[in-house]
């Protein structure tokens, strides 16, 4: 019997068991590697070598393998302190609940042709309501910790989460605008066309794709919006009090943050699994003599999960670039951007896509 006539046989539970435990594994792995990839390529921006001295059993050229490792036993391996006056079951399930969003939200997002864990026709309004709730661990872990610094780190993460959480919503409206779908796979097909998915993004969704990503680093409070954990004002913000597996699950929980939203902003605005060159892989075969080269090369232009990943990478390697280059924004600097420039920004360009598509222009050609 073959691996997918056995998967075929299998009751729908236990498939999307599986694959839940596939999703979960490869997140952390990704998290996992990601740190090390910031480390590196920030040392690289500031002429620096970054962490070189780790390596696996000894074994000479696997510093790249085992640094990840040797960070994780480090934290295993750390005491978990739990503050005396704390609010004690608070302070522990905080962490979860930070973290369960974001690995919750990879049930919805295709990952190939049509395919994700639940193919959910208002996967959109899922999208928004799992990463809302990831404030509500920001929260708990600054009150239950009963400090005053990881207090006001969790008053300041609150507000920051609400100012952009509104314009990041705006955004998505007007993706929901060009595609006429709550359903992520539909919205990715709906892009489909022209050279470099011109029929979508390049042209039409700009400002809110730049509306979206900005907002997006802003909501994992990265730099330059990470005043909620701002080390030279307020100790570490909301996870002060945290260490070992507490603080850990914070910290996956941020990266996990990042690599998912790098896939969203890759399936609503720059095509998802789509290939930009979607034109060329079916002369490939014919424009070279060599059958498994030609083949080969069919197969990379062609749409698949390969172009997703290369889309989630480049906006990870943006987020580490944005960091490494921008100094800290002060409080009153990240509402101002929120309120005043961001949510102002889309929700004229949401006007604006009312217009095309009253005029049938862009995305909307089709519904003359």
């Amino acid at each position: 019997m073959t691996f997918a006539s056995l998967w075929q046989v299998l009751p729908w539970y236990l498939q999307s068991t599986v694959l839940i435990l596939v999703v979960t594994v490869i997140l952390i792995l990704s998290v996992a590697y990601l740190t090390l990839w910031e480390r590196k390529l920030i040392g690289w921006m500031q002429l620096r070598r970054g962490p070189n001295r780790v390596l696996l059993f000894g074994i000479p050229g696997t510093r790249f393998i085992g640094q990840p490792f040797a960070d994780v036993v480090k934290l295993l391996l750390k005491e978990i302190v739990v503050p005396a006056q704390s609010n004690k079951a608070l302070f522990r399930l905080a962490p979860m609940i930070t973290l369960i969003p974001a690995f919750a939200v990879w049930a919805v997002v295709p990952v190939a042709p049509m395919y994700a864990i639940a193919n959910v026709d208002a996967g959109l309004l899922y999208v928004l309501a799992m990463t809302s709730v990831g404030v509500y661990g920001v929260i708990l872990a600054g009150w239950s910790s009963n400090s005053k610094y990881a207090f006001l780190g969790a008053m300041r993460s609150a507000a920051q989460i609400v100012a952009y959480e509104i314009a990041m919503g705006f955004a998505l409206v007007g993706v929901l605008m060009a595609s006429g779908s709550l359903n992520l796979g539909q919205i990715v097909n709906k892009q489909s066309g022209g050279f470099f998915l011109t029929h979508w993004n390049m042209l039409w969704l700009f400002p809110l794709f730049v509306v979206y990503f900005i907002s997006a680093v802003a909501e994992t409070n990265r730099a330059p919006f990470d005043v909620a954990e701002g080390e030279s004002e307020i100790v570490a913000g909301f996870h002060v009090d945290y260490a070992g597996m507490g603080f850990a699950l914070f910290f996956l929980g941020e990266y996990a943050n990042m690599i998912l939203v790098s896939a969203l902003t890759s399936v609503f605005f720059l095509g998802g699994w789509l290939s930009p060159f979607t034109f060329a892989a079916d002369s490939a075969i014919w424009h070279l003599q060599v059958p498994y080269l030609g083949k080969g090369i069919a197969l990379m232009l062609g749409d698949g999960t390969h172009w997703l990943v290369a889309k989630m990478f480049f906006f990870l390697c943006v987020y580490l670039w944005i960091r490494a280059t921008f100094p800290r924004y002060r409080y009153d600097q990240i509402m101002r951007l929120g309120w005043k420039v961001l949510i102002p920004v889309t929700i004229v360009w949401i006007a604006v896509e009312g217009v095309f598509a009253w005029f049938h222009v862009g995305p909307w050609q089709a519904m003359r």
